[in-house]
């Protein structure tokens, strides 16, 4: 189960890693929060059919006593989302995206230290492998003045709500049905972003159809089945373990523009690839060893 969880949140990381490059296709004509509306709706929608689908081992539990239902779960986790994303859709209008990803990923430190506040034992190996991933991290998405802007202050609060989500999914994951907190959560983050972009922005309909591959990719991979991964993988992985894997959304990231786009990687950015690697490894060896000693 551990490995199978693991597996699950780096999947999740790779469809958040190529739905980078969604987005900046997705918003060549629309603003973040129309394209975000748009994702969203369609993620939420695929999540719905996904949950009717269901129905048949939901009813099963049911009978078996083990359902809990997720809709509540699912309001607070999209509340704590929805202001993630925001906050860090906002804040790339006045920084570098490279910078928004290192400063989003200090969740990689900041994961481990709420999960010790709220009592998790965390093991060494988690603090060396999350230092690795955010050297590694560095090096792949900094290019250039580390100067802090109003931009970076958003990213920094960007950061603490997704630290917040983490953590929020670490403690109902497990407790109610996944598929009902990630819908929730998803139509949170749907009506939220609506409202936004009726506020704030212009979009006409030929803006997405032009976009409508984009918005497909990041509402039904990302919105709809990598947020849905999140929380199953969680079940089995600790927050600090997760954070970490997750976090490889940035290499994914990088790989992809460089061969969709044709975006160039660097040998310091090869470099923040291999450290990241080394990171996740370092976080294994725990369980790892826990294993090997308990069938000795």
């Amino acid at each position: 189960m551990h490995v199978r969880g693991n597996f699950m949140l780096l999947l999740a990381a790779f469809i958040w890693g190529t739905t980078f490059v969604a987005q900046m296709v997705g918003m060549d004509g629309l603003g973040p929060f129309s394209y975000a509306a748009a994702r969203y709706a369609l993620g939420f929608l695929f999540l719905a059919g996904l949950w009717f689908v269901w129905r048949g081992p939901r009813q099963t539990a049911r009978r078996a006593g083990t359902y809990h239902p997720g809709w509540k779960a699912g309001l607070g986790a999209g509340c704590i989302m929805f202001l993630a994303t925001s906050f860090q859709q906002v804040a790339m209008l006045y920084t570098t995206a490279g910078k928004t990803a290192f400063i989003t990923a200090l969740y990689i430190i900041f994961v481990p230290i709420g999960a010790a506040f709220l009592g998790s034992r965390i093991r060494i190996e988690n603090w060396i492998g999350a230092i690795l991933a955010l050297a590694g991290l560095y090096y792949l998405s900094i290019h250039g003045s580390m100067d802090l802007s109003f931009g970076d202050m958003l990213v920094f609060i960007s950061a603490l709500f997704w630290t917040a989500h983490i953590l929020f999914i670490d403690r109902f994951a497990c407790l109610v049905d996944p598929i009902e907190l990630s819908t929730t959560q998803i139509g949170v983050c749907t009506l939220g972003s609506v409202i936004c972009a009726l506020c704030f922005e212009t979009a006409t309909p030929a803006a997405f159809t032009d976009a409508w591959f984009a918005i497909f990719y990041g509402g039904v991979m990302s919105a709809g089945v990598a947020f849905t991964l999140q929380i199953v993988g969680q079940k089995y992985a600790e927050p600090s373990q997760a954070a970490i894997i997750m976090s490889f959304e940035a290499v994914f990231g990088a790989v992809s523009s460089w061969l969709i786009l044709g975006e160039t990687m660097s040998p310091l950015q090869v470099l923040g690839c291999l450290l990241m690697l080394s990171g996740m490894i370092v976080t294994q060896l725990g369980p790892v060893l826990a294993k090997t000693h308990r069938s000795a």
